[in-house]
């Protein structure tokens, strides 16, 4: 057990802060409260300090896209096929990234991860947490969405091989929901006469889960136009949806915030490298939360180093968006958006000791983190 005392807590639930102990047991935040009994626990002393949830970035490509190295390292795009809902970031990721472990000791404790934006279709995403050596043990929940991309990254990586404009990205989309929407109901109807199951299709069979609503199309889209082609197909299909980098939201914002859907917003650190990319502001998570939307704040690591997260959200209280909601966007929203706040994203009893002890603000770079805990034991 583990007793961490008179701290000050930002729950990402309440706006208020309060000071309080928390006691943690078997990896679980078990007891929140005043004067909590540390009798057989190792104590952590936080008075003077902010104890926060552990951070969480909704989208990323860490343990796919490997630190320091090049093509073999690479694991994040299959650029023979712009089709391949049949991959998974499991099968790719790697345990010993080091940015695992820089991420850890920087307070984010969980992230999405999976496919990257090449392809129409890229495959599956996993929600992880950055210890352990083997991928199967740091598993949150997997799989998580299907990831699918718009946009010019389909067009600029497949141009010799068959796309060359949004307008076939989305016609690939629809032709891959369609065959497997028809494969679904062949194998509905064969029943359990294996003599009528139509042969196996991997990426129709992949897509099966999109089409039953168990997991969303995890949608790349920087421009408004590309976010509502998105938006568009998810109705047609009637299935699930998240927008991701939704760099062009705050021009768009009241219409996003009828849509409803998550909005994953980042990376936003940086030169604008596409054209794609010419609105790209800090101002954006703000004007979208401010407009009712359901915002995270995103690194697309490695495109921001993950452990860069926290100093995201600090970028955008900057420029105008309330704390609080700042916050939020890095913590619950996101375990949220990615399918995972029954267990992370906030300071509450039952859910993983996944916490951050800081001395300052961690949203400011005098910020110094003093203690992270991930299911209960400390990062080393």
């Amino acid at each position: 057990m583990i007793c961490i005392k008179n701290g000050t807590l930002h729950t990402a639930v309440t706006r208020e802060t309060f000071v309080a102990d928390i006691l943690i047991d078997n990896g679980k935040i078990v007891t929140i409260g005043k004067h909590i009994s540390s009798e057989n626990a190792e104590v952590i002393d936080a008075t003077g300090l902010h104890v926060y949830p552990g951070f969480i970035d909704a989208h990323c490509h860490t343990g796919l896209d490997g630190y320091g190295i090049g093509y073999e390292g690479q694991d994040y795009n299959e650029l023979n096929d712009p089709v391949t809902p049949q991959v998974q970031a499991i099968d790719g990721l790697n345990p010993f990234d080091p940015c695992m472990n820089m991420a850890a000791k920087a307070g984010v404790t969980c992230f999405a991860t999976g496919p990257g934006s090449s392809n129409s279709i890229g495959g599956t995403f996993a929600a992880i947490k950055p210890v352990g050596t083997r991928i199967d043990n740091m598993i949150v929940k997997f799989p998580i969405a299907m990831k699918c991309a718009f946009g010019e990254n389909p067009k600029r990586c497949y141009q010799n091989q068959g796309i060359s404009s949004r307008m076939t990205t989305a016609s690939k989309i629809r032709e891959a929901l369609h065959t497997a929407k028809l494969y679904k109901a062949k194998k509905e109807a064969a029943g359990d006469d294996i003599s009528k199951l139509p042969s196996y299709d991997q990426k129709s069979e992949a897509l099966i889960p999109v089409l039953n609503r168990q997991i969303p199309l995890k949608a790349h889209a920087h421009q408004a136009n590309d976010i509502f082609t998105a938006i568009r197909i998810a109705k047609e299909f009637g299935v699930g949806l998240t927008l991701e980098h939704v760099t062009e939201g705050h021009m768009i914002a009241n219409e996003l915030a009828k849509e409803k859907f998550p909005l994953a917003v980042g990376p936003t650190f940086g030169h604008a490298t596409k054209f794609e990319l010419q609105n790209k502001t800090w101002e954006t998570p703000g004007i979208l939360a401010k407009a009712g939307c359901h915002v995270s704040i995103i690194t697309d690591a490695p495109v921001i180093p993950l452990h860069h997260l926290p100093l995201c959200a600090g970028f955008a209280i900057k420029a105008g968006m309330d704390e609080f909601d700042a916050l939020r966007a890095v913590t619950i929203n996101p375990a949220e958006h990615i399918g995972i706040a029954d267990r992370v994203g906030s300071l509450e009893e039952g859910k993983d000791a996944d916490i951050v002890i800081v001395d300052g603000n961690p949203f400011d770079v005098t910020g110094v983190i003093r203690h992270v805990l991930i299911d209960g034991k400390k990062v080393e």
